[in-house]
């Protein structure tokens, strides 16, 4: 009685653990990135600092307004000697004097040769291209935990397979032993079926340690937001209705890496304009404010003063000559145009080879898998007719434990085989830009 309530307890437990062990679907799995992956984190952080690097506050549109005061004490020794004869020569020693000052300065720049505009627009392309660079972190990344999280579903269906094989071992152990004592068998079927159940436990144990370790680098990636044991799902299915030379249109058109050569195209344009603007004249509208007040000694014709005012103007700036340093720029702002040009022709035809290279690795491994599929039917079946025979005295252990590691072999390969073609059905959708449309 005491051993039921011992085995009900350990079966209710067990069950508990299973229980508790969350489901994590792609879909969750890629918000949680999307929340908590640092590289995400700071991808959208430089996104947000070239956005403010477009603001009104960093276009140079708006006046500089500055402040400056300033207070002088002296004391002087002076002699005085007058032309009028009449005024008597003066001597004062440590004559006191002050002088004291305020003033509020006005600068704003009417033109610069168009300079602000080319740089305002230069800092909206790079600010388009730092969320093209967001984009890319993100779907490089995405690809990542699906690399990661198909592992782990692989490593589980491998973990189930291995489970059912040393069921099977265990049944031929015993079987063995039974026929060992009844004396229809040697002792040297024993041994082998022990043999064969030792090393199916050590391929269990390693595959669960991989399975536990692949969990870990998930988790890294995640941001270590999950706390408890989870599972991962390992029903898959397969976007069937692609279509080749759509989606190869698509990549010529969405591509991150082709979007982000064509930023970087008219940044190059615009730093071409900005340098050609320094050849003009530059006009700023000045101001100022100011307060004055001296305290003057006594040699002094007036003793004290104190002068308020206002004044304005415009100046007029023309660097005629700068030893021919802005026309290098221009020059070498050009060449860079032409470079980035050469990067764009040269990234088509990469992009157009990494596809269908891509979409052909799909392609064989969607094929593979299927053939792997209809593998485990035959290697099922051959299984069961080699378990019948070997029940009958038909069949040696050799032969039995063959058909066994048959049927393993198939399934860790069929396992194989439709994970790799998962991946690479998502690397064809990451080149045509599609992998962040997708709904997982």
């Amino acid at each position: 009685m005491n051993t039921r309530i011992y085995m009900t307890c350990i079966v209710f437990f067990i069950g508990l653990n299973l229980n508790a062990q969350q489901m994590l679907g792609p879909k969750e799995a890629v918000e949680l990135a999307l929340d908590y992956n640092y590289g995400i984190k700071i991808a959208n952080n430089n996104t947000d600092v070239a956005e403010n690097n477009t603001s009104i506050l960093n276009s140079g549109y708006l006046p500089t307004l500055t402040g400056s005061a300033g207070a002088t004490h002296s004391l002087d020794n002076n002699e005085s000697e007058f032309s009028d004869s009449s005024i008597p020569d003066t001597v004062l020693k440590g004559a006191e004097s002050s002088r004291y000052n305020a003033s509020v300065n006005l600068n704003y720049t009417l033109f610069d040769g168009l300079g602000r505009l080319y740089n305002y627009k230069r800092l909206k392309e790079e600010h388009q291209l730092s969320e093209l660079e967001a984009r890319e972190t993100i779907e490089t990344t995405v690809l990542q935990i699906f690399s990661i999280y198909y592992t782990i579903a692989q490593f589980s269906e491998n973990t189930n397979a291995l489970e059912q094989t040393i069921t099977v071992s265990k049944d031929r152990l015993v079987r063995a032993q039974y026929q060992f004592d009844y004396g229809q068998s040697t002792k040297l079927g024993v041994l082998n079926a022990q043999v064969d159940i030792n090393n199916d436990s050590i391929s269990l144990i390693n595959i669960k340690q991989q399975l536990k370790n692949t969990k870990r680098d998930l988790n890294v990636v995640l941001g270590n937001k999950l706390s408890k044991e989870f599972k991962v799902d390992t029903n898959i299915d397969f976007m069937l209705q692609l279509n080749k030379a759509d989606l190869l249109e698509k990549t010529k058109s969405n591509n991150v890496s082709l979007l982000q050569a064509e930023k970087n195209i008219s940044i190059s344009e615009f730093d071409i304009k900005t340098n050609k603007a320094q050849f003009l004249p530059t006009v700023d509208l000045v101001g100022t404010y100011g307060w004055n007040k001296s305290n003057n000694n006594a040699a002094s014709f007036v003793s004290v003063s104190t002068n308020t005012g206002l004044s304005g103007g415009l100046n007029l700036s023309w660097n005629l000559f700068d030893g021919g340093s802005t026309i290098t720029r221009v020059k070498n702002a050009q060449i860079n145009l032409e470079s980035q040009q050469f990067l764009k022709d040269q990234l088509i035809i990469e992009i157009e080879r990494n596809f269908n290279n891509a979409w052909d690795d799909f392609q064989n491994k969607l094929l593979i898998y299927r053939i792997q599929e209809d593998n485990i039917i035959t290697s099922q079946n051959n299984f069961d007719r080699t378990q019948e025979k070997f029940k009958i005295g038909q069949a040696t252990s050799i032969e039995f434990r063959q058909a066994q590691l048959n049927l393993l072999n198939s399934e860790l390969s069929r396992n194989q085989a439709k994970y790799d073609a998962k991946l690479a059905e998502l690397t064809v959708l990451q080149l045509g830009g599609e992998l962040l449309n997708v709904e997982f």
